[in-house]
């Protein structure tokens, strides 16, 4: 269908069994060495030696350069051919996680975080393209959806890997996972061979003029979302002027592109209506999702949990996401992705409602159920979405794959990031106010407040002598518990804001149907008229 596709033969049934094994592996492996970093990060920076601010720029590097790297990609497979592509992408990310053991700086992990942020983004499309040759032609189009949506795992996975394996040795045990990572895809993808492609010349020079003004554009902006709420917006002035430089980077990449003769990115295109609705929509449940990989994880996190307990909890979510992607493979027809969708965001907010009911007694059992109704709803969600924007962009025209696949992986990439910043300062700012209001009540000459700071300073005696010193650091427990409630209090405000924005999205996406709907009756109704 587009330059640099590749041929479809016919294959015998060991052959396309070899094809979804490789795609599963790459779909898996595609995203699961950044996970490791983000969800222990908490429990990484004493070992790889790095500051929080330096350790919350990994993952803004590592969004950067995948929510950029297929304006590159698309053109390089179709110039040299997708498993070479690959295998260049995979050999890069092999040597430098190899690097990361032999000199552990955060330079070096910058660089990685870099070559597997360009290397996830060709695991994805290999995925897709394994599922291509295993799937019969008649639901190939189901390849998209499984090829997009087990990707999604890879946090799971990375939840349920033990954390002391990750920090073991200073955190020599994550540099030897993303190095088996690395050569585990290489090997696979060696093996199994994809059928050949036509390859021409298409690179132009302002190609790496749009490409060298959007990477450091998007890493900028990526900084800004992922260092804000850890530096605080208004107290980082270089926060400021890393925003302002970002933008008018972005700017000058939207100008050289529309004005171009053979654009990289289509942006007549981006400014339709129908892929406004589009973006709009996909950003807004993404950031509903982040509901998940920040909010309950954080509610629980406060509570003094660790991975290692959640791991029967993300057990449960990935067999969720899995039954989501069966769902919408069964249910997948071009006139029900809207109502997928729609499906997809009313569950994710229904979801976020029960969770926030938390207490500090709240533990991953008691959040099985909406923790899994969130993860049914990414992968419910996420393939028909895709599907949809992928049948908009075939009726424009091969030239515009580019454009779609780049806005398809911003609107994931920084809906993401910017989820957990919004989810992240919203939830600070609650925590602030309900500390607040809670110390309002806290009154030293209160019977109720005196013994409880007593019973505190009384757990102290077999360790703290002087009674003054002890009376003060009972006072300290009763301010950590006000803040321990305030925290919960706060979580649970997070969860009724993704409550409203799921609501949201569902009230747009049905104005949209409804609209449709009434303008495809007004011309059936119109045309014997005619």
């Amino acid at each position: 269908m587009f330059p640099g596709s590749l041929y479809s033969p016919q294959h015998t049934g060991a052959r396309r069994l070899a094809y979804a094994g490789m795609a599963v592996l790459t779909g898996l492996t595609a995203s699961f060495g950044n996970a490791l970093v983000t969800v222990n990060a908490p429990s990484l920076a004493g070992p790889l030696g790095l500051y929080s601010a330096q350790l919350a720029w990994l993952p803004a590097i590592y969004i950067a350069f995948n929510a950029t790297a297929n304006l590159s990609l698309v053109k390089a497979r179709t110039q040299f051919g997708v498993p070479r592509v690959t295998a260049v992408l995979l050999v890069a990310y092999a040597l430098a996680a190899g690097l990361q053991l032999a000199w552990p700086t955060f330079a070096v992990a910058a660089l990685t975080r870099a070559a597997a942020g360009m290397a996830a983004a060709a695991l994805a499309t290999m995925t897709v393209y394994g599922f291509l040759q295993a799937f019969p032609a008649k639901v190939r189009p189901l390849a998209l959806i499984f090829g997009i949506s087990l990707s999604q795992l890879g946090p799971v996975l990375a939840r349920m890997t033990p954390v002391e394996l990750v920090v073991a040795d200073h955190g020599r045990g994550l540099h030897l996972m993303e190095l088996g990572v690395a050569l585990a895809a290489l090997a696979v993808t060696t093996v199994v061979r994809l059928p050949p492609s036509d390859r021409s010349r298409v690179f132009e020079r302002l190609d790496f003029l749009t490409i060298g003004l959007t990477i450091p554009g998007m890493l900028l902006l990526c900084g800004v979302l992922s260092l804000g709420r850890v530096l605080w917006w208004t107290d980082t002035p270089w926060l400021g002027w890393a925003l302002a430089g970002a933008i008018p980077l972005l700017m000058a990449v939207a100008v050289i592109e529309h004005y171009r003769a053979r654009p990289l990115l289509q942006t007549r295109w981006i400014g339709t209506v129908d892929m406004m609705r589009f973006a709009a929509v996909a950003v807004l449940v993404r950031v509903a999702l982040a509901e998940q990989t920040y909010g309950s994880v954080g509610l629980l996190t406060s509570g003094g949990l660790n991975n290692d307990q959640l791991r029967t909890l993300f057990a449960v979510v990935g067999g969720a996401m899995a039954l989501g992607m069966v769902v919408a493979a069964l249910t997948l027809s071009e006139r029900r992705i809207p109502y997928q969708v729609l499906a997809a965001a009313a569950i994710i907010g229904i979801a976020a409602w029960l969770d926030s009911h938390a207490n500090n007694l709240t533990r991953p059992g008691q959040l099985y159920l909406s923790q899994a109704m969130i993860g049914f709803g990414t992968t419910l969600f996420l393939g028909p979405a895709m599907l949809y924007g992928f049948q908009r962009m075939v009726a424009r025209g091969g030239d515009h794959l580019v454009t779609f696949v780049v806005v398809f992986s911003m609107t994931q990439n920084l809906g993401g990031l910017a989820g957990s910043a919004l989810l992240g300062t919203y939830q600070t700012i609650a925590a602030r106010a309900h500390a607040a209001a809670l110390s309002e009540h806290v009154n030293a000459f209160d019977p109720q407040v005196a013994a409880r700071i007593q019973a505190g300073a009384s757990s102290l005696s077999g360790v703290v002598v002087d009674p003054l010193a002890r009376g003060v650091q009972g006072g300290g427990l009763l301010g950590q518990a006000i803040a321990r409630e305030a925290n919960i209090l706060a979580f649970n405000d997070t969860f009724r804001l993704v409550a409203l924005l799921a609501l949201l999205t569902v009230v747009y996406v049905a104005y949209i149907i409804v609209f449709n709907t009434i303008r495809r009756r007004r011309a059936a109704a119109a045309e014997p008229a005619a």
